[in-house]
């Protein structure tokens, strides 16, 4: 498949205020879909939505807290009515949550876990079930992580939602096969993009602040996110499972990960994590 399958399609995009979800949402308006931009920043999607207009696409801003699963429901009756039909839905809003699990609260907690699991759990919920109706070929996309497969102290909140995207991505593709519909679905697992993440995270606790600093700095010279965007879409046209914008380090990453399950073994903290936490050695195991 080429890029053309999306051409005149509608595609709806959470997070689409910054980020990841800003450089989807230019990038579909480029390659000629209307862009619906879902963000509880309703001045950013504004900007972004007035900017794609500018160039000659067509965007409706719709600001959504994902958090809300009425929010969701609102988002979809709002595409349908302006645009009809989805074709491309990306489920991408997300957030950081920095600090040790005992420091963090309980509200930030559940705030982590609402907006990156149930975000994309009922955005799936919302457009899907449309989207079977129609029948026509569409595309679901969950934005994971590397941190996905992987495991790291100080960023659990994060870690353990994006554990969670995962496998609800995974059993939403056995799902759609037992539908024998031409829905198509993908987990973007991102690695290493220029963001403002972790300038937008939250957290408590001594732990956040050498952290927050670091991981900014690492990312700073990242890859850009309108990169990010053209790997991520080229990966969902193919019909990808795993659509990752850095593929040897996911593999990496997964088959440590899977040498680390196969063997029972022990968390540990590698010694690029201690370097990031500030740790002069290895602790033992």
């Amino acid at each position: 498949m080429t890029l053309d399958a999306f051409r005149d399609g509608v595609a709806v995009i959470t997070g689409a205020g910054n980020g990841i979800g800003e450089a989807l949402a230019r990038a579909a308006a480029a390659i000629g879909m209307r862009v619906v931009l879902a963000d509880i920043d309703a001045a950013s999607i504004e900007r972004v939505s007035a900017e794609i207009r500018a160039a000659g696409g067509a965007a409706l801003p719709v600001p959504t807290d994902v958090a809300d699963a009425a929010a969701l429901d609102r988002l979809a009756a709002t595409t349908y009515e302006g645009f009809g039909d989805v074709r491309l839905l990306v489920n991408n809003a997300g957030v950081e949550t920095i600090g040790y699990v005992w420091d963090i609260p309980a509200d930030l907690w559940e705030r982590t876990l609402k907006i990156n699991v149930l975000g994309v759990v009922n955005g799936v919920r919302a457009f899907a079930p449309r989207m079977l109706e129609h029948g026509a070929p569409a595309y679901i996309a969950n934005v994971a992580s590397v941190g996905g497969i992987s495991i790291f102290p100080v960023e659990t909140a994060y870690i353990c939602s994006k554990h969670a995207v995962l496998s609800f991505t995974e059993c939403l593709y056995l799902e759609m096969q037992m539908q024998k519909k031409p829905i198509h679905v993908s987990a973007i697992m991102p690695g290493p993009v220029a963001t403002g993440i972790f300038e937008a995270a939250k957290g408590a606790g001594i732990a956040e602040h050498h952290h927050r600093s670091v991981m900014r700095d690492m990312l700073a010279d990242s890859m850009q996110p309108m990169e990010a965007a053209r790997i991520i879409f080229d990966g969902i046209a193919r019909g990808d499972f795993w659509v990752s914008t850095h593929p040897e380090l996911t593999a990496e990453t997964a088959r440590g990960r899977a040498d680390y399950l196969a063997n029972l073994s022990r968390p540990s903290l590698a010694e690029t994590a201690c370097a990031i936490l500030g740790l002069n050695d290895v602790p033992a195991t």
